[in-house]
């Protein structure tokens, strides 16, 4: 079987981590690397010794051999390098969140399926053993009737932290801590439990100097029924406390807690022996980590490919996620509820 080729645009922090699930999965190369940055650029072609080029154009020319490219920029910046990225007839892995607007979701999209390329989103959390077993558990219908479900993330992002570089915290290029930190939280919370029907919310910037929020409470009803509840705070003191998701149903209860929502805290249902609950909590502590997300992600790109098959972690994913949260947005801009819109305008439940 042929090697699938990587080229990474966006040399910060989240680019060491598609290097490192390139690096440990057969079948996958890094080719190459860009970054507007010199400096920057500089010391990941020495480090990786891969070739590096300061624009995606020179790139895409002089790397024809390229099968696809992981964009890791900030995330205002995804749109344009994902489309033409996708017209030079690349596959794309593209970080989270997809986008910071639905508009430019919806560009990917199409030059991605214009082009005949695969599109994944980087949202990785769906791999970790505890959020594995819970989905099917749901999926063989445990928990019956649902009641509610809450996603919650108390983490500390100090000031330090969005002084890293001036894109950070701002509205055009990353967003806050919905956009930014618990996307995953809630992307998880739709792939359990959406779609999702009606928004209420509050947004706040508290504690950090920065344009978007750093703490939001949100109530959700899904067409379903169901209700949920979002908390995401980057205010939390002094360090990342919590991530949990929790699924309250009509015969089963579970939680999915620690730091980063990756153990069972708590699991029942009608009709199963403790036992048996007690033996997947178990399973799920012996590695309560498991194979990083991030190789999960990439690996999957690799068998898509081969496979010629959508990845596990689609474009329309990453849309539903991002929507979550410019509803919650907008919900908490309007003070009153928002329906969930099909399209690219969100349409207030009190127009």
């Amino acid at each position: 079987m042929s090697t699938i080729s990587f080229a990474i645009v966006g040399c910060g922090h989240i680019a060491n981590k598609h290097i490192e699930a390139i690096r440990n999965i057969p079948n996958a190369m890094l080719a190459a690397v860009c970054d507007t940055n010199p400096e920057r650029l500089k010391e990941y072609t020495a480090t990786h010794r891969v070739r590096g080029y300061l624009s995606l154009e020179e790139m895409l020319e002089k790397e024809s051999g390229l099968d696809a490219i992981s964009i890791c920029t900030p995330s205002g910046l995804h749109a344009p390098l994902a489309v033409q990225a996708a017209q030079a007839k690349k596959h794309i892995v593209v970080e989270k969140p997809i986008a910071l607007t639905l508009e430019d979701a919806d560009r990917i999209i199409q030059a991605c399926e214009d082009n005949g390329v695969k599109l994944a989103v980087v949202h990785p959390n769906r791999f970790r053993p505890a959020v594995m077993k819970l989905k099917k558990l749901k999926d063989q219908g445990l928990f019956g009737k649902l009641s509610h479900v809450n996603a919650t993330v108390r983490w500390n992002r100090n000031q330090a932290y969005y002084d890293q570089a001036p894109w950070r915290g701002t509205k055009a290029l990353d967003g806050g801590v919905l956009m930014n930190q618990a996307i995953h939280n809630l992307d998880l919370m739709y792939w359990l439990t959406g779609p999702v029907e009606e928004v209420q919310a509050y947004n706040a910037t508290r504690l950090r100097d920065i344009e978007a929020e750093d703490v939001s409470v949100a109530v959700l009803k899904f067409k379903d029924g169901t209700l949920g509840i979002i908390e995401a705070a980057a205010t939390i003191y002094p360090k990342n406390y919590e991530e949990s998701l929790s699924i309250f149903g009509e015969t089963g209860t579970a939680v999915i807690s620690g730091r980063t929502a990756n153990r069972i805290k708590h699991l029942i249902f009608e009709g199963v022996p403790e036992e048996e609950t007690a033996r997947i909590i178990e399973q799920v502590e012996q590695d309560p980590f498991g194979t990083p997300g991030h190789q999960h992600i990439i690996a999957d790109m690799v068998d898509a490919i081969r496979e010629d098959r959508e990845p596990l972690v689609t474009g329309q994913d990453g849309r539903n996620a991002l929507q979550l949260v410019l509803t919650v947005y907008e919900a908490a801009e309007k003070h009153a509820p928002v329906k969930w819109g099909n399209s690219k305008e969100l349409v207030s439940s009190q127009q």
